[in-house]
C-alpha cells in the first residue's frame, strides 16, 4: 500500500492506491499536480479562476472546459437531488457574510470589527434558471448569478482522483473529509474511515466517533463546528441556508453521509444538516443509496437505519 498527503483547495489531503508496483506510485505523485489543475480550474478565491470567469460574465452564453462543465452538472444535479437546499448559487448570500477569502487566509486576519453585508436571500430556485448547452459546451447564468461549487467541486476531484487511481489497485481519496473509494476491476479493498467528533468536543481536533470500513463509494461531513467566525457579537459559519439566505440555523452540529459517491454524500450530508435532524433523518432514509449519522448541538448522535455500526477506536 501506498499513500501520498498534500494540501490544496485550503484543506489536507490524502491518496492511498493498495498496490506496491512503481506505477501506483508514479500515479500517486501526480495525485497534488491533478488537484492543482482542477483548483485553477474551480476556485472561486482565484480571480483568475475558470470559474471566476464565468461568474464575471453572468447573462451570456460562455464555453467552459469539461472539468467546470462537469462539476456544474454535478451540483445541479445536488440541486435536483435536494429541491434547491444544496446549491451552487449562493455565493452572494456568502459574501455578504464575509466568506469572500479562503478559510486559511480568514483566519488570518481581524475579522471581530466586520459589519454585515445586506443581501437579499437567494430563490431557493435559483440554480433552475441556469441554461446548459451540451452541443457547444456553453453555460448560461442568468444577470447577477454567481457560482460556489464548494464542496460539491472537492467531493468530484476526490471521486475523479480516486477513479483515475483505481487503475491500479483499491484507492482511496480523502479530500479535506470528502473522501472517495474505488474498488479495482480485479478485486475491491476495505478501508478503514473514521467518523470525526464536531470539533468542540476535543481540545485537538482529532477525536473520533468510532471507525467503519468501507469497499466503495463516498463519505462526506458537513459541519458548522469549524469554518465559524465573528462578526461583533455575532457568531456566522459558511453553511447557508438558500431558503433564508443565512448561515443554517439548525439543531444538527455536524452530519456524516454515506453514498455512492463523494460527490452525492457531501450534497446528502448537507442537506440532513440544513434540514434539522428530525426532518433531515427523514428525508436521508427516504433515499434508497445514501445513510447518514447526525450529531446534534446537545450531543446526542442520530442516524440513520442502515448506517454501518461504528467500531471502537
Amino acid at each position: 500500500m501506498q499513500d501520498i498527503a498534500f494540501r490544496a483547495m485550503g484543506c489536507q489531503m490524502r491518496a492511498v492506491v493498495d498496490a506496491d508496483t512503481p506505477e501506483a506510485g508514479d500515479a500517486l505523485q501526480n495525485v497534488p499536480i491533478w488537484f492543482e489543475i482542477w483548483e485553477q480550474c474551480l476556485s472561486r478565491f482565484r480571480p483568475d479562476s475558470e470559474l471566476s470567469r464565468l461568474n464575471a460574465q453572468s447573462g451570456r452564453w460562455v464555453t467552459v472546459s469539461q472539468t467546470l462543465w462537469e462539476v456544474i452538472q454535478t451540483a445541479l444535479r445536488a440541486a435536483r437531488h435536494t429541491a434547491g437546499l444544496v446549491t451552487p448559487t449562493v455565493l452572494g448570500a456568502m459574501q455578504a457574510i464575509g466568506y469572500t477569502r479562503s478559510f486559511e487566509q480568514m483566519m488570518k486576519s481581524d475579522f471581530v470589527e466586520m459589519t454585515l453585508a445586506v443581501a437579499p436571500p437567494p430563490r431557493l430556485k435559483a440554480w433552475e434558471a441556469i441554461q446548459m448547452n451540451p452541443t457547444q459546451r456553453a453555460v448560461w447564468l442568468p444577470e447577477g448569478t454567481l457560482l460556489d461549487l464548494g464542496g460539491v467541486a472537492k467531493g468530484w476531484c476526490a471521486d475523479e482522483a480516486a477513479r483515475r487511481l483505481a487503475v491500479y489497485g483499491p484507492a482511496l481519496v480523502d479530500a479535506g473529509g470528502d473522501i472517495a473509494i474505488a474498488p479495482a476491476a480485479d478485486r475491491a479493498g476495505d478501508f478503514l474511515i473514521g467518523i470525526a467528533a464536531p470539533a468542540r468536543d476535543s481540545s485537538d481536533g482529532d477525536a473520533l466517533l468510532g471507525m467503519m470500513a468501507l469497499s466503495a463509494g463516498g463519505v462526506a461531513t458537513s459541519g458548522r463546528d469549524y469554518r465559524r467566525w465573528q462578526i461583533g457579537a455575532r457568531t456566522v459559519h459558511h453553511l447557508i441556508d438558500p431558503r433564508t439566505g443565512q448561515p443554517a440555523q439548525t439543531d444538527v452540529l455536524t452530519a456524516t453521509a454515506i453514498a455512492p459517491s463523494a460527490a452525492q454524500a457531501e450534497a446528502v450530508a448537507k442537506a440532513a444538516l440544513l434540514l434539522g435532524s428530525a426532518a433531515g433523518l427523514t428525508w436521508v432514509e427516504s433515499q434508497h443509496d445514501a445513510a447518514a449519522l447526525l450529531v446534534c448541538e446537545d450531543s446526542c448522535v442520530v442516524r440513520t437505519d442502515n448506517f454501518p455500526t461504528l467500531q471502537p477506536v
